[in-house]
């Protein structure tokens, strides 16, 4: 079993569509997947409450504000969709529990002061182990100046930006469908998935 927490402080960077996509992108290989929603609003369960049955099987479960010491073990994947706000001992132990972190953040200077302590916190916590954590781009193209403005911000961290998500609808329409851009047809999100190998190549090494 391997395991990936989704994680930013503050509410609206896109950990949902990471980690509904993600479990989309798993089990669409194949592999037993299982989604870990950790957020009283329990938005990763209710999209899987619209998927359809004949889409590449999912299982979930919520485990409330509860440390994540016992994820299932029969899974290939465990995606972590963690609430806003983890801090203090138990982003400790929930980065202690699993593989991989990823990071959704817009950039914004909002957003991006919102991270900084967050930040701040998971460098201290991987100490040679920098290859833990990658951010994730959320809503940006990285020809442009508000990428180039995060990834300056991101020089302070040493946390590198393992992909970059284009601004679009498509990831809303899928996911009121409880479908990813992973699910057929995937010839109409042939440029979504292309940018989400850089992020999946990361995660599997």
């Amino acid at each position: 079993m391997r395991a990936v927490l989704v994680a930013n402080p503050k509410g609206g960077a896109g950990k949902t569509t990471l980690a509904t996509n993600l479990s989309g992108y798993f089990a669409n290989q194949g592999k037993v997947t299982t989604l870990c929603d950790l957020d009283r609003q329990q938005s990763a369960l209710r999209w899987m409450a619209f998927r359809d049955p004949a889409l590449a099987a999912l299982s979930g479960y919520y485990a409330g504000n509860q440390i994540v010491l016992n994820l299932p073990k029969e899974a290939d994947w465990v995606v972590v969709d963690a609430p806003a706000g983890l801090q203090g001992y138990k982003l400790t132990d929930y980065i202690r529990a699993v593989d991989k972190v990823v990071v959704p953040l817009v950039p914004s200077v909002f957003d991006m002061a919102a991270t900084e302590d967050f930040l701040n916190s998971i460098r201290s916590e991987i100490r040679g182990q920098r290859t833990k954590v990658g951010i994730v781009a959320m809503r940006v193209d990285p020809r442009t100046k508000a990428a180039g403005m995060l990834e300056e911000f991101l020089k302070h961290f040493d946390i590198p930006i393992v992909a970059y998500l284009r601004n679009t609808q498509n990831y809303v329409n899928v996911a009121a469908a409880g479908a990813t851009v992973f699910d057929p047809p995937r010839a109409k999100h042939r440029r979504e998935v292309a940018q989400w190998e850089p992020l999946v190549d990361w995660l599997e090494k």
